[in-house]
């Protein structure tokens, strides 16, 4: 497989990955093509691996945990305040609403336990892979997904 297939067949699916990883779609475009320079630039050994898929997706999860070590990342999301005056009947919005409440709770969690978060639910992945993806044991992947659920179900009960 040459790096343009890999890349024609890959490069939606990684794009996804990255969304869920960031919160982010431009975010996340960035992290892919930094990603994917890399990848063209190292192909050869990532030709060779095993799972060549894996391997990329672990470089992509490494890039984002390391973006820019978080100097910029770490902004302020500016959203309109609520209108008081206008009431909204519950419906679609409310869905919303909810959806975005939990981007701004997973985006407060630490890098590493974000990814494993979304390894684990959304690339339905093993203790054992996301290990592999993050370059850590199995027992920090299960502490890693442990904490940022105790994380997650103490925002809701405070919401």
């Amino acid at each position: 497989m040459t790096y343009e297939e890999f890349a024609d067949s890959r490069l939606a699916a990684l794009l996804r990955y990255a969304v869920m990883l960031t919160g982010d779609p431009h975010l996340a475009q960035d992290v892919v093509q930094e990603t994917m320079v890399r990848v063209q630039l190292n192909w050869r050994r990532v030709a060779r691996a095993d799972s060549p898929e894996r391997y990329v997706r672990r470089m992509l999860t490494n890039q984002y945990i390391d973006w820019q070590r978080g100097s910029w990342f770490r902004r302020v999301v500016l959203r309109a305040e609520p209108d008081e005056t206008h009431v909204v009947r519950l419906d679609h919005a409310e869905l919303t609403a909810d959806r975005d409440q939990v981007w701004s709770w997973l985006a407060r969690l630490p890098r590493r336990q974000r990814a494993a978060l979304v390894l684990r639910y959304y690339e339905d992945l093993p203790d054992a892979e996301i290990a592999e993806v993050l370059g850590c044991a199995v027992g920090t992947v299960r502490a890693s997904i442990s904490r940022a659920l105790a994380t997650l179900r103490a925002e809701f009960v405070e919401a």
